[in-house]
């Protein structure tokens, strides 16, 4: 018999070391068997720098109080955000199932039955038995479903402020629109006004006969106001979309929000010379395809647990009556002892097509991780490209303004006091319109890069 266990410690000793060469028990460690991953790798060893734009808090970066109001609105009420809370609560629970999965299970079943022999009375026998029974986690089967689970956890917190993050994005993007239709609908209503008192200078003009000014030039100035006119039913419309869509996010009834016209975001962009790994690195979706690939690491660990043993011990006791084929009055106690080492020899090539599988799985995950790295690295380079370019184009369109202002003043004195044509005015007009449209525009465009930026570089904590 001593030499039987010694047999038996042996093999399971073989099997051990042959497990751990194969990293069943190894934890997961992001793969550096590409540069991209390794700089990754080295950019998670640096420190934190919490004065990066996409390490501040929103709060810091969205000033403006109403604004603020509305994403604490929009972060307290929003299901798809309390959806992803719940993701994690999920994951949680299923992470304290992987852990207790170490302690044994004990069960109770209770049992009696009566019997009657050529007529007699019947004789009662009962049973009450209490099961333990313990898997013993030699080959890290246990190990790796709860580090799986951990993993899950953290993959879920990191998708949860993805969400969180895109949501603060969307309602500071959306809130930023609504004033730059505000401000565009100014311009257009103040540009309708002014063209509606030219249409009556000039049928002054025409009545007083003033030479070159003709009824098809009134006409035509007077079509031009029409098209302004038609222009503020569409910004008004495009402004009920927005206020609609605001209303939305907040998990509220349509609504009209009050924004003011002159509300832009007054923070400078951070310069940088190419894209920092260390910022992609602090991405909730980085985080979160970094963690999936983990997950898939343990459940390709737990494919390869899967060809080794797993060793069962058990233990049966109570209180019986039922001796046999006898019933004796009082009961006894009873108690079993027993320990099972199932090994499997063949299972119809499953454990072969679940490993082949996890390996393929976890391939992907890698591949899916490395493209999220990309991807976060081309959204940073454009908005940093679109900041820089609504820069530039911001002080064209100023310059262009102020031209533009003085050639519609110049025109219309040269109309009335000297040989100036309709067309000039309006041409001037159409001009100045047009470039003031624009600004606001670019001041639009200006913001949404930031707030695009602030996004892509991890911002919403």
């Amino acid at each position: 018999m001593k030499q039987n266990i010694i047999t038996a410690t042996l093999v399971v000793a073989t099997l051990a070391v042959a497990a751990t060469s194969c990293g069943i028990y190894k934890k997961y460690q992001t793969p550096e068997n590409t540069p991209l991953t390794a700089e990754y790798v080295k950019a998670r060893q640096n420190s934190v720098d919490s004065t990066a734009l996409g390490n501040l808090l929103w709060e810091e970066v969205f000033t403006d109080p109403v604004l603020a109001d509305l994403i604490d609105r929009a972060l307290a009420s929003s299901t798809t955000l309390a959806n992803a809370r719940l993701n994690i609560d999920i994951a949680q629970a299923q992470l304290r199932g992987a852990k207790l999965a170490y302690l044994p299970s004990v069960t109770l079943a209770p049992t009696g039955s009566g019997s009657s022999v050529a007529g007699s009375s019947l004789s009662w026998g009962y049973q009450i038995p209490a099961v333990v029974s313990w898997e013993v986690d030699l080959f890290g089967k246990l190990l790796n479903s709860k580090r799986g689970a951990a993993v899950a956890v953290e993959q879920s917190e990191a998708y949860a402020q993805a969400v969180r993050s895109q949501l603060i994005a969307t309602v500071a993007n959306t809130y930023y629109s609504m004033a730059a239709v505000e401000a565009q609908l100014k311009v257009v209503r103040n540009t309708a006004k002014l063209w509606g008192e030219s249409v009556q200078v000039m049928r002054d003009l025409k009545d007083a006969g003033k030479s070159g000014m003709t009824e098809a030039g009134v006409v035509q100035a007077n079509a031009n106001l029409q098209s302004v006119l038609a222009q503020i039913a569409t910004l008004e419309d495009t402004r009920l979309n927005l206020d609609n869509a605001m209303s939305l996010l907040l998990e509220t009834m349509p609504t009209h929000w009050e924004v003011s016209a002159d509300a832009t975001l007054d923070i400078p962009a951070p310069i940088m010379q190419g894209v920092p790994m260390s910022y992609l690195a602090m991405r909730p979706d980085v985080t979160a395809a970094e963690r999936s690939l983990a997950a898939a690491y343990y459940t390709t660990a737990s494919a390869r647990a899967a060809f080794y043993p797993s060793l069962s011990i058990s233990f049966t006791g109570g209180f019986t009556n039922q001796l046999g084929t006898l019933i004796k009055n009082p009961g006894e106690w009873f108690y079993n002892l027993a320990g099972t080492l199932t090994a499997p020899l063949f299972a119809r090539g499953q454990n072969i097509a679940r490993l082949q599988a996890a390996k393929a799985q976890q391939t992907q995950a890698l591949n899916s991780f490395e493209h999220t790295l990309l991807s976060a690295a081309s959204e940073v380079s454009n908005a940093m490209s679109a900041y820089n370019t609504a820069g530039q184009r911001a002080v064209i369109f100023e310059t262009q303004s102020a031209d533009l202002e003085k050639a519609v003043e110049y025109t219309n004195d040269l109309m009335i006091y000297a040989n100036g044509t309709y067309l000039e005015v309006l041409t001037a007009q159409q001009s100045l319109l047009s470039a003031q449209l624009n600004q606001v525009s670019c001041r639009l465009a200006r913001d949404q890069a930031i707030i695009n930026l602030y996004q892509s570089l991890g911002g919403g904590r």
